[in-house]
């Protein structure tokens, strides 16, 4: 299984060990909390994906085969648990290490904070879509992960199961078809042999 190597680096944060992003990085930079039936290497390649095609870009992720199984829901419940907030609209399209955004959030606190999940839930009215998309402008500004970088990500692809398992079912219907085949043969050629046995038993008592 191959994954991208390079480095990440927030435009937000200063060059560092602390900023390096690795194929192997735990996802528990932050308390990021797991959706069922996730595993943290399936989480890594989200990672990796939503930095890959932005946030949001589902049918991307689907078409690149390296998460096989998974639906949209469940890539966006777990996209908001590694932002460690519900909201996902004020990140849409951006190529962005989701858990620096969540470990940032997991740091935040006041009264007004309110959390479920571990993730920051919205308690005010329903934002307008130009706030959103002020907040947006601000994350690209801080989180936006450099063209060249995203650009050169490569995710693993694994087969689709429900593929495989077709692919064998083929298999083992063409293999049955030869097994069949070859014992038609073995009967035809037990008939003949004893045909000819019949046929040198005449002849003998001839």
């Amino acid at each position: 299984m191959s994954t991208a190597t390079s480095s990440v680096v927030p435009r937000s944060m200063p060059s560092g060990q602390r900023n390096v992003v690795r194929s192997n990085d735990s996802a528990s930079l932050w308390n990021c909390t797991l959706s069922p039936g996730w595993t943290l290497d399936e989480v890594q390649v989200l990672r990796q994906a939503l930095m890959k095609f932005g946030v949001g870009n589902w049918m991307k992720i689907i078409e690149s085969e390296s998460l096989p199984g998974k639906t949209i829901a469940q890539m966006n419940l777990q996209t908001q648990r590694m932002l460690g907030q519900q909201s996902t609209a004020e990140f849409n399209g951006l190529h962005i290490d989701t858990l620096r955004v969540g470990e940032l959030n997991s740091l935040k606190q006041g009264k007004d904070i309110k959390r479920k999940n571990n993730c920051i839930v919205n308690t005010g009215g329903k934002l307008g879509r130009d706030e959103v998309e002020q907040r947006r402008i601000k994350h690209r500004e801080m989180f936006e992960v450099e063209e060249k970088v995203w650009k050169n990500i490569v995710l693993p692809r694994f087969d689709n199961p429900l593929v495989v398992l077709d692919r064998k079912r083929a298999e083992l219907k063409a293999l049955r078809a030869e097994l069949d085949d070859v014992l038609a043969q073995l009967a035809s050629a037990g008939d003949n042999d004893e045909c000819t046995a019949l046929t040198g038993t005449k002849r003998a008592r001839e």
